[in-house]
């Protein structure tokens, strides 16, 4: 699999997996010859901003839980300053492997190089030996850095192409050559990098700076303990809160707020909200809704309002909202409902491509949009010719019941004529019910691209009605016919219509 760029009218690879490369297609490889080479190649778009963004991400992490100096060296690399932190994971080997750990963990394969200049460290990540984790002695970057190709020095490609004519290949060649020729043919790049990588010139690079958290707080000179005090402080906190997060630029998503008492006890709230906000009025009115939460015991010391979750929120046009009536905002119900019960307790269903049905829905907040989960297909895919607009995952030919059971009940003592009749009668948590209506079957197959067992599995499901007018939504496994569908035994997997 590669991805690919268009640079003029010129397609060409821009990374390249494992298996390509081993078949000699690497990053810069035209398109039309990487097809003509493996005629089965997978080909995907390259996405550079996202890549950059992801890279970004990336560091700000490193940056707040690793290491207070993070830096981006290029597209695919980061600066990390280990001095004063390696000892904090058990040395510079330990905190390697953490490292290597974290990123496997996210699907990112990765090389680590340590050495004493950012130089050095970069060209042995890249060019060094095929180990995962490097670690390079003290003062050993000259003999580390004389085997590497020059290419390891991040130099130009205009310097590189004359440095390859000249007949230079490896940085010890490039190291040996008098400075002066050197200087009048390309300039101090050359000398300051090799200078950098072997630590005689400083290499200053700009770190990442995590955004910082927007918070207030508010001491107080004596402890306040009244409902009065604290509505009238957090009404001033709110308002300052608010200012903060417009000069940011940002909206809340989570306020916590923090009452400092006496007693070294603080006391928290959590506040969340479905939309980014920042009206100090309407997050002011959810909090006071809950102020009895707040004990203040002996007094409080001071309130403290943190942002803990919040969403890029740029200004508001209001004239076209005060002109044309709009659709209701559910966002305050939506907040008033999850601020009093939780918001775990307060979700929506989201369709999901799935025929079974414990797998065709997944929990989402209240206002996410709805993320269409698309197959990604290659560029030469048929299917692109497809324009029709895709069926929804829930088809209104095949109803499901109101509610769906957290897992499949077994019953008992089912009556009902194979292959494909519904059952009369069955047994479910000890209360017999007699089947008077009936449709079905709907035969549900098994996902044999998830697991082996399912190749051959069947469910026909059937909506019946009992005597008392109960609504149940039962299945059996197996067709009736062939033992290798399923066992032919019944369960009931929702109620209601």
């Amino acid at each position: 699999m590669v991805t690919v760029r268009k640079i003029g009218p010129r397609v060409e690879v821009a990374a390249a997996n494992g298996t390509a490369r081993a078949l000699g297609i690497g990053p810069g490889t035209a398109l039309t010859m990487a097809r003509a080479q493996v005629p089965g190649l997978e080909v995907r778009d390259a996405d550079p901003e996202g890549d950059a963004a992801s890279l970004a991400a990336l560091a700000e992490l490193l940056a707040r839980r690793w290491a207070p100096t993070v830096a981006i060296s290029d597209a695919d690399g980061l600066f990390v300053e280990l001095t004063g932190v390696a000892h904090l994971y058990g040395g510079e080997g330990r905190f390697c492997r953490r490292l290597l750990r974290l990123l496997a963990r996210h699907g990112i394969a990765a090389r680590v190089a340590v050495a004493d200049t950012a130089g050095a460290a970069w060209a042995l990540a890249r060019f060094g030996p095929p180990d995962p984790a490097q670690i390079l002695p003290t003062g050993m970057q000259g003999q580390a850095l004389a085997s590497l190709p020059v290419a390891a020095l991040r130099l130009e490609p205009r310097a590189l192409e004359l440095l390859a004519r000249l007949g230079v290949d490896c940085i010890g060649q490039l190291a040996a050559m008098p400075r002066a020729p050197m200087v009048r043919r390309f300039g101090r790049t050359v000398t300051d990098r090799i200078d950098q990588a072997l630590g005689h010139v400083p290499e200053p690079f700009e770190p990442v700076i995590p955004p910082t958290r927007v918070a207030v707080r508010q001491g107080f000179a004596e402890p306040i303990a009244t409902p009065e005090a604290i509505e009238h402080w957090l009404r001033q906190l709110m308002g300052q809160l608010a200012v903060a997060l417009a000069q940011a630029g940002q909206g809340a998503r989570s306020v916590e707020l923090v009452a400092e008492r006496v007693d070294g006890v603080p006391q928290r709230l959590r506040l969340g909200f479905a939309r980014a906000t920042r009206d100090p009025a309407y997050m002011l009115r959810l909090t006071l809704r809950r102020m009895e939460e707040i004990e203040p015991g002996y007094g409080i010391d001071a309130i403290a309002l943190l942002v803990r979750r919040a969403d890029p929120l740029g200004a508001e046009a209001l004239s076209p909202a005060l002109a044309h009536e709009g659709e209701a905002d559910l966002a305050p119900l939506i907040d008033a409902l999850a601020n009093r019960i939780g918001p775990d307790r307060l979700w929506r269903a989201v369709p999901i491509e799935s025929d079974v049905p414990e797998r065709c829905w997944t929990r989402a907040a209240p206002l996410d949009l709805l993320r269409e989960r698309m197959p990604v297909l290659r560029l030469d895919d048929v299917r692109h010719l497809d324009a029709r607009t895709p069926d929804h995952p829930w088809h209104p030919r095949w109803p499901r019941p109101v509610l769906l059971l957290r897992r499949p009940e077994r019953i008992d003592h089912v009556l009902a004529e194979m292959p494909d009749q519904p059952p009369k009668r069955f047994t479910w948590r000890g209360t017999t019910h007699r089947v008077i209506r009936a449709e079905g079957p709907e035969r549900v197959a098994g996902e044999w691209w998830r697991r082996s067992p399912e190749r051959e599995a069947v469910r026909d499901y059937f909506r019946v009605e009992d005597e008392a007018g109960q609504r149940f939504w039962l299945f059996r496994r197996g067709d009736g016919m062939r033992s290798e569908t399923g066992d032919l035994s019944w369960f009931i997997h929702g109620l209601g219509d």
